[in-house]
């Protein structure tokens, strides 16, 4: 007789959320949203009108593991939990996305030079009608950024795909003068909040 390991489903293309849960040892599978039938893209993660930045994370994440357990369930896979998460920069209640080039790039590096800023990362877990989800919430402080650093660092094209258009992980940990809170908060799955809410899912944590 086998024995099947627990394990949960991560719906999210993030290689950062990979390395993350294999950091601690947690099993899991991928499920991409935009594979599921009758769906050509991902969540919609545009923000509402005047949407303030923790309702906005609350309610992508919230959606993208309703969305991800309904995925589940179309493709009659084994019954696990789905993990889904999502990650904003916030500079004095304004959003910052991901950028759409490195123009935009550019520009959202200009406002947080020399600032102080919000990462905002949402985790939800989905089983069944059930869905939780924690907040974590870091402050990010950045030093003065030169035109030239901030080109050089366009260059290297890290900003694609990331929220505020910087991964603290690679060359933008540079620019961070100081970090109060998760750091792995901050590259987009908090690992303490992570746990404890699979824990609320009976699955076996560190």
């Amino acid at each position: 007789m086998s024995i099947i390991k627990p394990r949960i489903y991560l719906a999210s293309q993030s290689p950062r959320r990979r390395e993350l849960l294999k950091q601690i040892g947690i099993h899991f599978e991928m499920l991409l949203l935009r594979s599921s039938s009758g769906r050509s893209s991902d969540v919609d993660e545009t923000p509402y009108p005047d949407e303030q930045p923790e309702v906005y994370v609350r309610r992508v994440c919230q959606t993208k593991a309703e969305a991800g357990y309904a995925a589940l369930r179309m493709r009659n896979l084994p019954v696990f939990p789905v993990l889904t998460a999502d990650t904003t920069v916030a500079l004095g209640g304004k959003i910052f996305g991901k950028p759409d080039n490195a123009e935009h790039a550019g520009e959202m590096l200009r406002q947080l030079s020399g600032q102080e800023h919000k990462v905002l990362s949402a985790v939800a877990v989905a089983m069944g009608e059930h869905v939780e989800q924690v907040v974590s919430v870091s402050t990010v402080r950045f030093a003065p950024l030169t035109e030239a650093r901030i080109n050089a660092y366009l260059r290297t094209h890290e900003y694609a795909d990331k929220a505020g258009g910087y991964a603290i992980q690679g060359h933008a940990g540079a620019f961070i003068e100081h970090i109060s809170g998760s750091y792995s908060g901050v590259m987009g799955l908090p690992l303490f909040e992570t746990v404890e809410l699979l824990r609320r899912f009976d699955y076996p944590t560190p």
